[in-house]
């Protein structure tokens, strides 16, 4: 298959030269005779035409330029040629000696008595004869042409004709050989030329067997400034459009498996949420239902008693309130229904607001968080949901601190970021828990996080704030405790711009 192209133009090419040698074999042995007795009557005729014409005009051809004329004829022709006028003497002879002048001159006159070689007719016209002679002392074989003039005189024009058979079988041999050295030299020759065609061919079929592969590297290397050229170039921006086409595909195809794991995980989430949130509210709904169903059925009629009973319902109606709040909260995060309103803002003010709202709490249970800074701080961010984020951290710290009950707040600036550090004291979180800390419902201590009425999602809400701003945050274990942070912007736009 990989050779066969070579060899068919070779055994094409070398066909059609022997069919060729062979018509020219046949046609020398079937024609080539009769064209070469044609093509000689015609020569001689044409001396004769010659040969009157310079008669009609010099009657004794006695000019030099007569002569002259008819040596260049009968030179040209090859032929011999006597003239005799009507008394019997010649006046112009061409390539004849004296003895076969005075054989001619016999001839001439003795035609008719039979004298010479053996003579054949072959063509008859006004003023002339052509006849085909075969000399008797030398079987050499002649066209005559006899001719008579209006003025008496005469002339014969012999020609020598070959033996032309044996030329034939002569030039019939040569042809033979002359054609297979042919036949050799083309083959050798064509399969040098061909290669030259078969090679890049060969080429564009590897490489097109390598796109079927969807191996898209091979290129075409060639330099021809042909078609095969054309071919090689088209193959190659074939190649490269496949190759993208086949690129972009995947990229559609990665990005639709993706769209279909984020659409499993979502709802794997839904799943997970709607199982985390019955998980959550079943307590408070079954300590609800409990002390109110005792307050219907009158179980106690202390009036101590039934306020307790009216405070647990009010309790657990508040933390489940909460709980609600923060869902929704963070659910509006997450799927992209809360937009973040960028905007230049005094951090130190925020900070402030939200430790003021958390006062009487941690008054109630004895601490004290400290915080200062007395210079302002502009960020950029959306001031409600960074406030979201302080409450969660300090909210956090108020429901962690251990018995030493210090909470620290901190601003930390460098190279036009600012960092919020909320520090409490208290035990440090296992280090198997540091990332699982931001996920909704995840709770390190499940007893203590029951407690306080925690559910586990104020740190996701954190998380989800901070990576809609995309901006750093994170916790660290202390020596005494534990560390939560996050980072914003500090610079205005045309400082950030510069630097």
């Amino acid at each position: 298959m990989r050779k066969s192209i070579r060899y068919k133009m070779a055994a094409l090419i070398i066909t059609i030269m022997t069919v060729s040698m062979a018509s020219v074999v046949i046609y020398s042995s079937l024609f080539m005779e009769r064209y070469y007795s044609s093509t000689k009557q015609v020569s001689i005729k044409n001396v004769y035409y010659n040969l009157r014409d310079i008669i009609k005009n010099d009657t004794n051809i006695s000019s030099s330029f007569s002569v002259d004329k008819l040596n260049r004829v009968c030179e040209t022709s090859g032929v011999t040629m006597i003239v005799v006028n009507e008394n019997g003497n010649a006046i112009y002879e061409y390539g004849a000696g004296q003895k076969l002048t005075d054989i001619w001159r016999d001839m001439i006159f003795g035609r008719s008595t039979g004298q010479g070689g053996e003579t054949v007719l072959i063509e008859s016209g006004e003023g002339y004869q052509i006849h085909s002679t075969v000399d008797k002392s030398s079987t050499d074989k002649y066209y005559e042409l006899f001719s008579t003039f209006d003025n008496g005189g005469s002339a014969i024009v012999r020609m020598s004709v070959e033996s032309f058979k044996e030329s034939i079988s002569i030039s019939n041999n040569f042809y033979l050989w002359i054609g297979v050295i042919a036949i050799i030299i083309a083959t050798i020759v064509i399969l040098i030329v061909t290669s030259r065609y078969t090679k890049p061919l060969l080429q564009l079929a590897d490489i097109s067997k390598k796109m079927s592969e969807l191996d898209f590297e091979a290129r075409y290397t060639g330099h021809h400034n042909d078609e095969l050229g054309i071919l090689g170039n088209s193959m190659n921006d074939m190649s490269e459009k496949l190759e993208k086409a086949i690129s972009d595909l995947k990229s559609a195809n990665i990005e639709l498996q993706k769209d279909i794991e984020k659409r499993e995980e979502v709802d794997e989430m839904r799943k997970e949420f709607i199982s985390n949130v019955s998980h959550e509210l079943k307590t408070p709904i079954a300590l609800i239902q409990g002390y109110a169903e005792g307050l219907q059925e009158g179980i106690t009629e202390n009036p101590e008693d039934m306020q307790y009973y009216c405070n647990v319902i009010i309790d657990e109606a508040n933390k489940m309130n909460k709980m609600v709040k923060s869902l929704l909260t963070l659910n509006q995060l997450e799927f992209g229904d809360s937009h973040v309103n960028m905007e230049r803002f005094n951090l130190i003010s925020v900070i402030k607001g939200v430790i003021s709202s958390m006062k009487l709490q941690a008054q109630q249970k004895g601490i004290d968080i400290q915080f200062t800074c007395d210079e302002e701080v502009f960020v950029w961010a959306d001031e409600f949901q960074i406030e979201e984020v302080i409450t969660n951290y300090l909210s956090n710290a108020l429901n962690h601190v251990d018995e030493n009950k210090i909470i620290k707040v901190e601003i930390i600036r460098k190279n036009g970021i600012v960092r919020v550090a909320v520090f409490n004291t208290g035990k440090n979180i296992p280090e198997q828990d540091l990332d699982n800390i931001w996920i909704k419902f995840y709770k390190v201590d499940k007893a203590r996080t029951r407690a306080y009425g925690g559910n586990g999602i104020g740190l996701s809400i954190v998380k989800a704030i901070m990576d809609r701003h995309n901006k750093s945050y994170g916790v660290i274990n202390k020596e005494n405790g534990v560390e939560f942070w996050f980072e914003l912007d500090c610079n205005n736009l045309e400082e950030r711009q510069s630097e």
